[in-house]
């Protein structure tokens, strides 16, 4: 099976009103983070990015920050974004349009107790899976957030060292990051995230939230 840790070129070009990195004059990255918040873990991932004074976006699945309302406050006062991930993490490819705006609009409630709409909404579709015909009537309310750089730290046939070194030799200026604070994900997570940071912050990089006006 082929593992895509850099999205490839065309598929940025096929689809150009998404966003898949960002154009900068620094060196800025943009870490994110799918699927929580759940107890511990996301916890975990807020304490390492304290550590290197970094910043990131969540994009959340609305089921948990109902679950889980107090995880979901930390992330605010820690200064990060939550984006949206839909309710029940639907798969748009297999999910009728009514359904799946739906459940989009009943995560986005749940964001808007804790985080103000003060930007352009963002939402990243579940396992990437989002249909042209979603995209034309989402991306009039949401900026629709892909990714540069997929982490695989829900991949066991990776080890952490060689998923870790794949993401450290794609990863550039603009680059948008993704790691997952799920359950899975979490024994890579544990061993790829601070290394990931530390590497790059001797680098000189800086790691900033999402933000579109």
């Amino acid at each position: 099976m082929l593992h895509f840790y850099k999205t490839p070129s065309l598929l940025k070009k096929i689809s150009d009103d998404l966003v898949w990195d960002i154009t900068v004059d620094d060196k800025d990255i943009y870490l994110t983070f799918d699927d929580g918040p759940i107890t511990t873990l996301t916890e975990y991932v807020l304490d390492v990015l304290d550590d290197f004074e970094a910043h990131a976006t969540f994009f959340c699945v609305g089921e948990n920050i109902f679950k889980y309302p107090k995880i979901c406050e930390k992330v605010m006062e820690k200064d990060h974004v939550i984006g949206n991930h839909t309710f029940n993490h639907l798969k748009g490819w297999s999910t009728k349009n009514d359904k799946y705006f739906k459940n989009i609009e009943k995560c986005h409630k749940q964001i808007l107790r804790h985080q103000a709409s003060r930007y352009k909404p963002l939402f990243r579709p579940p396992y990437g899976q989002i249909t042209r015909s979603q995209i034309n009537i989402l991306k009039e309310d949401f900026n629709i957030v892909m990714w540069d750089i997929l982490a695989y730290d829900f991949e066991t046939s990776h080890s952490p060292g060689k998923s870790l070194a794949k993401i450290i030799k794609h990863t550039k200026p603009g680059s948008i990051i993704v790691f997952h604070d799920n359950y899975k994900a979490q024994n890579k997570l544990n061993y790829m995230l601070p290394r990931f940071l530390q590497y790059f912050k001797e680098e000189g990089y800086n790691f900033k939230k999402l933000a579109f006006n």
